[in-house]
């Protein structure tokens, strides 16, 4: 494992902002740990969030063995873009700034790949813009995914009940429907 490079490290900052806003500096120093910090570390193209006590310990491990180390944020393509896994839901979720909250009756489409429609939200943060990044809870809290708004909060509530509000970029479904691909090096 090493540290990220100074390009590496903008690239992740600025998927994490679309997401996180200003909470990046909780991913990084969390006020509620006072006896270590966590840091990102690159293992061959999947970028880690660990804690750097660990990532210390693991720099005497070979690298070609070491295979995981912490919680997968993503993958670096090959044109040099971040690509975010659903396995960085848990590290996102408490620092996101919009939310979107599914009715049980739209969970289940979501969770097999669809989109966020108008009809299957329950609430959803004020003053979202189009574009941003967004985090898909169910009605009590639990995250079930993120993926970027289609539509403003205002424009969002003028549309007819199958419109899309959000699109779906990753759910807690991928873990059944990507087993065999998910962790893969």
């Amino acid at each position: 494992m090493r540290p990220l490079t100074e390009t590496e490290t903008k690239t992740l900052f600025e998927k994490l902002a679309t997401y996180c806003g200003k909470g990046i500096s909780n991913l990084i120093a969390d006020p509620s740990s006072k006896e270590d910090r966590y840091v990102f570390r690159v293992q061959k193209d999947r970028i880690y969030y660990v804690r750097e006590s660990l990532a210390n310990l693991a720099t005497s491990v070979r690298r070609d063995n070491l295979l995981s180390l912490g919680t997968c944020l993503g993958k670096i393509t090959k044109t040099g873009k971040f690509r975010l896994h659903i396995t960085a839901l848990s590290v996102i979720a408490p620092h996101a700034r919009y939310k979107i909250w599914v009715k049980p009756n739209g969970e289940m489409p979501f969770l097999y790949g669809g989109n966020v429609l108008k009809a299957h939200i329950g609430r959803w943060s004020d003053d979202c813009p189009e574009h941003q990044g967004v985090v898909v809870l169910s009605m009590n809290d639990t995250p079930l995914g993120f993926g970027v708004s289609a539509r403003s909060t205002v424009e969002a509530r003028r549309l007819d009940p199958t419109g899309i509000v959000a699109f779906r970029q990753a759910d807690i479904g991928e873990y059944l429907r990507e087993e065999d691909t998910l962790f893969t090096t």
